[in-house]
């Protein structure tokens, strides 16, 4: 009888275990490894570096917008360059842009981040709903990522210490740690 009430509360046993076993076998497929993340930190880093090299020279903030009492303005003009402002539009928007990203395995096994220029035509030996899978993943992995190192990020950029050929290094061996350093690499 007890068993009978267990089973009308939910609580079967069996139906436990099979939960926690197809929740086992849906987690190993999305399971990470560190060369992945190391790899999703690279393809990130590399966004960035597209932002900064695409960047337009801007004008100084003038943030002199209040008047005292003889009539000047009050305030600074702020370099854009070291400039919060800076910052923002460089990291605003970038896990979304990395959405358009997937995993895609070479014929050397190795896997790569590739950007997907049209979801709707997808090459016919992928999987799109793994492909969404994989977009979904390293846009929240950059999400995680930004969230981790951001202020260290931002104050390096807005200092000038961050040469878009030394940014790959910085994010993923200096801040993040994703990647490890090898004696042999000069470069990511």
């Amino acid at each position: 009888m007890e068993d009978r009430d267990s089973k009308r509360k939910g609580k079967n046993p069996r139906s436990v275990l099979w939960l926690a076993l197809i929740l086992a076998n849906l987690s190993l497929g999305f399971t990470f490894t560190m060369d992945d993340k190391c790899s999703a930190c690279k393809t990130i880093a590399g966004e960035i570096q597209t932002g900064l090299s695409n960047e337009k020279p801007r004008n100084h903030l003038d943030m002199r917008h209040r008047l005292d009492s003889k009539g000047q303005r009050e305030g600074k003009v702020i370099d854009y360059r070291v400039s919060d402002l800076r910052v923002v539009e460089l990291l605003d928007g970038l896990c979304e842009k990395m959405q358009d990203y997937t995993l895609e395995k070479l014929d050397t096994d190795e896997e790569i981040w590739v950007r997907v220029n049209d979801w709707d035509n997808l090459p016919a030996d992928k999987d799109k709903q793994e492909a969404r899978a994989y977009s979904k993943y390293i846009s929240s992995f950059c999400g995680r990522l930004l969230e981790e190192i951001e202020d260290e990020l931002a104050e390096l950029i807005k200092r000038g210490g961050l040469k878009p050929e030394q940014l790959s290094k910085v994010l993923c061996q200096d801040l993040s740690k994703h990647c490890v350093a090898h004696r042999d690499d000069d470069e990511l």
